[in-house]
């Protein structure tokens, strides 16, 4: 019987809240979700493709375990977790004994709309003492939380944008038109697009529908970014663009900063970027004269050259201008509980790179993994991720991957990271369990939404929670059973108090003792959302006003943390969670005064020199590695054939450039950075500039050929990334502007392309 749910897209971080008409185990439409508070409706072209997630042939269903030869062999439950358990206390024993950091490298913490795990895992890691975390977010966003760190005091001071009432937006290396990126995208920019007393900017190589619709278009030279923001701010302040009264009231450090931005030579930068200096005039005279201007950026520069610095100069065009904590405008916002943590300057061992949000570049994983030092990390765990594909330097994850004395991989789907672990837990996915999101990224009114499963979970699987919950009994650590009936008896305001003896002794359980004790109490399987309650303790007691602002309530504490709870569990369209008004902005800072001057930035910025800055000859071509295109996102849907668009994952290609080395559009053609070659086919794309190529996220995945085989499904892109050209200070690679070549494939390659291309569309035309 077909029948209508309320969920969550998750191909994408805004997580727009749809309806899914289901028959049996199967999505078969997909609608926005009116009741949804936030995206009130709004549909994208990739939610429509929800139906291939966690329904396919990859789909794991037993624990398996790696056999001598490399292949997987079929274990029971008690089994995978007996013996996954005894080598993690023999690992930490000895890390004990050595005196050394935890061995534990943990990768995850949440996929795409993938979160109720996290917690958990966390857990693991903790009971590891084990700080070494990677994520997604440590691939591209950790430059901008070290900023944030700076210049607010928190690198959870994360920054939200004021796109539904600006009247500039400022576009800088995304492309919200196919991305998203922020709520209602294509329907926001619709709107500045038809209001004559609204404007865009657009800061893009690439002239992407974004751009097509905007006013100005700026398509710098990749690469160029922080010469070009750089020039744009030293022109504000030269033609005295500054808000004086809003620094003087919010700010410290404008002086150094305007000293640094004065001896920028403007011209030679703009050229350098390669763009007209009339049309960079014409972005700051729209700057200018912008009653409200939001900044909008993503990881066009926040994986480009200058990353970091791309990200503090982004900062000071808004800061500089008074273009904060205003209607319209940027500013921070709130978190039922934060994504990443916070860091104190603490570094890698290994590396020497910087914890920042808790994380350490995913870059440097196998780094830290190989190294010849005795704090290395030997054990490696990942959930809801697939660093084989994801991270940079693939060769080289592939080989610390197997030269982990312990790899476990929990997910949902045989990715190319379980093929190569020692254990492998089947979880259910994300649509047969309860699930959240934390990116609630949205002021002055934030949102979160909790979502009930729409199926049974698989036979054989098991949602994070009860897989950890098990492990951590195998591992002795939970406490005897008579306790953990007693505290389950205890109510919910109460819980944690009465749970204080047993969290003292090992605090690394508390989000287990909750699953098993608050979680029994829950209705319709929600046990795993039993986690969220610490959090929202802290809210209420943090920021009372805003809770009870959003609830409409006039409870305090606990009780004020109760009523949320419930009003989460019991709203599948998601609902608010605090509400501020623009002047209290100020209070979610942990300094007082906005920092403007970093000095290791400014340093930077004052370093930069065009004449050392130029193409090298042997890779004259940019790559940007990772374009988000129309039926592209992420790796959680695996089966070929939800991207009929783009069924090669195709390279795109200028016409001058591809007829440069002599070959057409539909080639297979070679892209050749230094440290690997991959083949992909040629498609024709003249809205990229020149010497710019792209190719497209979420490819490269070995799925069953239908011969008891299998068969890669598109370019592998991290085979061409190196993973040592990255930012210095957040390790994060540069995937928008990687140095390759362009060659003609030899005969051997385009016959083998072409050979897995065919078996790729068949199945696509099976419906695989």
């Amino acid at each position: 019987m077909s029948t209508w749910h309320k969920t969550a897209c998750s191909l994408c971080y805004v997580n727009c809240g749809i309806e899914v008409l289901t028959d049996g185990r199967a999505i078969i439409r997909v609608r926005g979700d009116r009741d949804n508070p936030r995206s009130q409706g709004y549909l994208c072209q990739k939610a429509q493709r929800l139906t291939w997630y966690g329904d396919h042939d990859d789909r794991l269903t037993t624990p398996l375990r790696r056999r001598p030869d490399g292949t997987h062999e079929a274990i029971s439950w008690d089994t995978a977790l007996t013996e996954i358990a005894a080598k993690l206390k023999a690992v930490k024993r000895e890390d004990e004994r050595a005196n050394r950091p935890g061995s534990m490298a943990y990768v995850g913490g949440g996929g795409q709309g993938n979160h109720s795990g996290g917690g958990y895992g966390f857990a693991l890691r903790r009971w590891m003492n084990s700080p070494r975390f990677f994520g997604a977010l440590s691939q591209e966003k950790t430059g901008d939380f070290w900023v944030n760190g700076k210049m607010f005091g928190g690198q959870t001071n994360h920054t939200a944008e004021g796109i539904d009432e600006c009247d500039l937006l400022l576009v800088i290396g995304c492309n919200p038109w196919l991305a998203n990126g922020f709520t209602r995208a294509r329907s926001a920019v619709n709107d500045i697009r038809n209001d004559p007393d609204r404007k865009m900017i657009v800061i893009d190589p690439r002239r992407t529908e974004t751009a097509d619709i905007a006013d100005v278009h700026l398509p710098l030279r990749p690469g160029t970014d922080a010469y070009l923001l750089g020039a744009i701010l030293a022109l504000i302040i030269e033609r005295g663009g500054q808000d004086a009264d809003f620094l003087d009231a919010h700010t410290e450090g404008f002086a150094e900063v305007a000293a640094t931005l004065g001896k920028i030579p403007v011209d030679d930068w703009i050229a350098h970027a390669e763009v007209d200096r009339e049309d960079v005039d014409h972005a700051v005279d729209l700057i200018l004269a912008a009653n409200a201007m939001s900044v909008r950026v993503e990881l066009g520069i926040q994986q480009g050259r200058n990353s970091t610095l791309n990200s503090y100069l982004e900062k000071l065009l808004y800061l500089i201008t008074g273009n904060f904590g205003r209607p319209g405008t940027n500013a921070l916002h709130t978190w039922l509980m934060p994504l990443w943590g916070e860091s104190r300057g603490e570094r890698s061992e290994i590396t020497g790179f910087e914890y920042i949000g808790g994380m350490l570049p995913l870059n440097t994983l196998a780094e830290e993994i190989l190294a010849d030092h005795p704090n290395r990390a030997r054990v490696l765990w990942v959930e809801s991720s697939n660093p084989a594909n994801t991270a940079a330097d693939t060769l080289g994850m592939e080989r610390a991957i197997r030269a982990a004395e312990l790899s476990v991989v929990i997910d949902i789907a045989y990715t190319e990271t379980a093929a190569l672990a020692d254990y492998v837990l089947p979880a259910a996915s994300q649509h047969e369990k309860w699930e959240f999101t934390f990116f609630d990224f949205d002021f002055p009114t934030n949102y979160f939404h909790l979502r009930p499963p729409l199926f049974e979970p698989l036979p054989g699987t098991l949602v994070e929670a009860e897989i950890y919950a098990r492990l951590f009994e195998e591992l002795g650590a939970m406490p005897e059973q008579s306790t953990m009936d007693q505290l389950a008896g205890t109510n919910r305001e109460d819980l944690l108090k009465a749970a204080g003896p047993v969290l003292r002794e090992n605090p690394a359980i508390a989000p287990i003792l909750l699953y098993r004790t608050l979680g029994r109490t829950l209705p319709d399987r929600a046990a795993p959302v039993a986690m969220l309650w610490p959090g929202l303790l802290a809210l209420a007691k943090r920021m009372p006003v805003a809770v009870r602002r959003a609830l409409g309530s006039s409870q305090e504490g606990p009780a004020l943390a109760g009523e949320l709870f419930d009003r989460i569990l019991n709203s599948p369209s998601g609902t608010a969670f605090t509400t501020h008004e623009y002047d209290e902005v100020w209070q979610l800072m942990r300094h007082d005064r906005v920092h403007l001057a970093v000095p290791e930035l400014l340093s930077w910025l004052e370093n930069l020199d065009p004449a050392t800055d130029r193409p090298d000859l042997d890779y004259p071509l940019s790559l940007i590695n990772g374009q988000r295109r129309r039926h592209n996102a992420n790796q959680i849907l695996r089966p070929p054939g939800w991207r009929r668009t783009d069924p090669d994952g195709a390279l795109h290609v200028r016409t001058d450039d591809l007829k440069a080395i002599g070959a057409n559009e539909g080639d297979w053609v070679a892209v050749v950075s230094r440290v690997g070659r991959i083949v992909v086919r040629a498609e024709i794309d003249d809205s990229l500039r020149k010497g710019q190529l792209a190719l497209p996220h979420g490819f490269g995945m070995a799925v069953p050929d239908g011969r008891g085989g299998r068969v890669l499904n598109g370019p592998r892109i991290n085979l061409l990334t190196d993973a040592h050209d990255r930012d210095p200070i957040a390790g994060t690679p540069h995937h928008k502007d990687m140095p390759v070549r362009l060659e003609p494939a030899t005969a051997e390659e385009a016959e083998a392309a072409q050979r897995d291309a065919e078996l790729v569309h068949a199945l696509i035309s099976a419906g695989s």
